[in-house]
C-alpha cells in the first residue's frame, strides 16, 4: 500500500498516476475531500491537522508521501506545518511506514549561488523558516532512527492542470487568454523551474527505491535554465499568442501588497527574482541517469494543447 497524504493538489494528482503506471495498484488518496485519479485507488478522509485521522490514514501503509500544500498565508503556514509534520512523522514511525516529504526551496538563501542538496538553511522569512523548522524536524527523527524516511526538493513549478505557482498564476495563465504576462522585478534573470509531472515521476521513483532512503533529493528539472523574458517568448510560441508582458518593479508590487494579502504574503520571495536561481539536480540525474527530463518547449506544448481542448470543450458546451 503506498499511500498519499495530501492528494486533492496537482502533485498528488501526478503522483497518483505514476504510481499506478510504474509501480502499483495499491495507491490510497488521503485528503478532505479525496476524488479517484485511477479506477483501483482506495480513499480515505481525513484531517491531517488531527494526530487520531493521520494515524488511521497511514495505517497498513508501505510507504507514505506527504505531498500537502496550505494556501499562501504566512499566520496558516506558522500555525499548521509543524502540527502537520509532527503527526505525519508520529504516525509513520508508529505504523512502521516509509515517508517520502514533498519539499520547497523556501529555506535556501535567495541568492545567486547554486542549489545544492548540501546548501545551509538562510531563510528570508515566516514562511522559509517554517519549512526550515520541519525539514529540520524529519530530518532529526531519521537520524534518531525514529522512521525511515527522504526529502524531496523541488524548485518552482510550472505544469498542467492545478499547478500553483508565481510562475503559472503570473505568467503562464495570462499568456494563456492572450493577456500580458507579469513579470516579478527583472525579465533577465535566469530561472530554474520544474514541470510538475517530472517532480510526481521522480518523487515516485524514489520513493520506490530502497536505497535513496535517509537522504535529500533535487528533483530534476530542465538545466536549460530560461530567463522569464525567453520563457514568455517560448510560451507565446506554444501558445499561439503574442508575447506581451510587463515587468513589476519592488514599489508596485509593495503598492499592490497594501490591497492584497496574496501579494503581501508572496513578498519574502522576491529576492528570488532579482537574481539567477540556479537549483542543482546533478544527484539525482547521476543516480537515475535513464530519467527523462521534460524539456520547457515540451512541457508548454503540452499546456498549449491543453489550452486548446478545454477551448474546443467550451464550444461543445
Amino acid at each position: 500500500m503506498q499511500t498519499i497524504l495530501g492528494a486533492s493538489g496537482q502533485i498528488g494528482h501526478e503522483l497518483a498516476r505514476s504510481l499506478k503506471r510504474d509501480f502499483t495498484d495499491a495507491i490510497r488518496l488521503v485528503s478532505r475531500n479525496p476524488k479517484k485519479v485511477n479506477d483501483t485507488d482506495r480513499l480515505h478522509r481525513a484531517n491531517l491537522l488531527d494526530a487520531g485521522e493521520t494515524l488511521q490514514a497511514v495505517e497498513g501503509s508501505d510507504i507514505v508521501y506527504l505531498t500537502a500544500g496550505l494556501p499562501m498565508d504566512t499566520r496558516l503556514w506558522v500555525e499548521q506545518w509543524p502540527v502537520i509534520m509532527k503527526n505525519v512523522i508520529d504516525a509513520c514511525a508508529a505504523h512502521g511506514a516509509r515517508l517520502v516529504f514533498f519539499d520547497n526551496t523556501y529555506m535556501y538563501p535567495q541568492t545567486a549561488e547554486p542549489q545544492t542538496e548540501d546548501a545551509q538553511f538562510r531563510p528570508n522569512g515566516e514562511k522559509g523558516r517554517v519549512r526550515a523548522a520541519i525539514a529540520e524536524a524529519l530530518l532529526e527523527a531519521i537520524s534518531q532512527q525514529r522512521l525511515t524516511a527522504l526529502i524531496c526538493r523541488a524548485p518552482e513549478f510550472y505544469g498542467p492542470g492545478k499547478t500553483q505557482s508565481i510562475t503559472n498564476s503570473a505568467i503562464i495563465e495570462p499568456l494563456r487568454h492572450g493577456e500580458a504576462a507579469r513579470i516579478f522585478l527583472r525579465d533577465d534573470t535566469l530561472r530554474s523551474l520544474i514541470y510538475t509531472p517530472d517532480a510526481s515521476r521522480a518523487m515516485a521513483l524514489l520513493g520506490n527505491t530502497s536505497n535513496a532512503y535517509g537522504q535529500t533529493w533535487h528533483l530534476p528539472s530542465d538545466d536549460h535554465r530560461p530567463t522569464y523574458r525567453e520563457f514568455v517568448q517560448l510560451a507565446a510560441e506554444e501558445f499561439g499568442v503574442e508575447p506581451r508582458y510587463r515587468v513589476l518593479r519592488r514599489w508596485q508590487l509593495q503598492l499592490a501588497g497594501l490591497f492584497s494579502a496574496r501579494v503581501r504574503d508572496a513578498a519574502e520571495l522576491l529576492p528570488r527574482y532579482a537574481v539567477d536561481n540556479i537549483f542543482v539536480s546533478d544527484k539525482f540525474k547521476t543516480r537515475f541517469a535513464d530519467f527523462r527530463v521534460t524539456p520547457f518547449r515540451e512541457g508548454l506544448a503540452f499546456m498549449g494543447n491543453e489550452r486548446l481542448d478545454s477551448q474546443s470543450g467550451a464550444a461543445r458546451d
